[in-house]
């Protein structure tokens, strides 16, 4: 039986990560992203200081627009700050905080069922 779900045609799907850099739908990319199902960007962030609203603006202006953000914080979880997860819920995004590796497979089962989602994610 196949247990592998379905991945439409041109969705990012997050392939490995680790040494400073993540594998994306066959792509190797150094450094820090931001993952949406069509689309990966590179992403400033270095650490969670660097995870404000301004270096999230890529992800603010598509459509559909995204319901939940993964923010991979690196090795461990880290909370994001109040202020930030305020701004995002204004703009009806849930922000989730979690270590890197947690992040990069939970936004893989989240875009498999067809949710907006997109993950914002610390190298480790």
């Amino acid at each position: 039986m196949e247990i592998t779900p379905l991945i439409p045609e041109g969705r990012q799907v997050i392939e490995s990560y680790g040494d400073g850099r993540f594998r994306v739908s066959g792509i190797p990319i150094e450094g820090s992203i931001l993952v949406l199902p069509t689309v990966t960007f590179p992403w400033s962030a270095l650490d969670v200081a660097g995870v404000t609203f301004d270096s999230l603006a890529p992800l603010l202006g598509i459509d559909p627009p995204v319901e939940i953000l993964l923010v991979g914080c690196g090795r461990r979880l880290v909370p994001l700050a109040p202020a930030l997860k305020a701004a995002l819920r204004e703009r009806g995004i849930g922000a989730d905080p979690m270590d890197t590796g947690a992040a990069c497979r939970t936004y893989n089962v989240l875009m498999a069922e067809g949710r907006r989602v997109a993950a914002a994610l610390l190298a480790v």
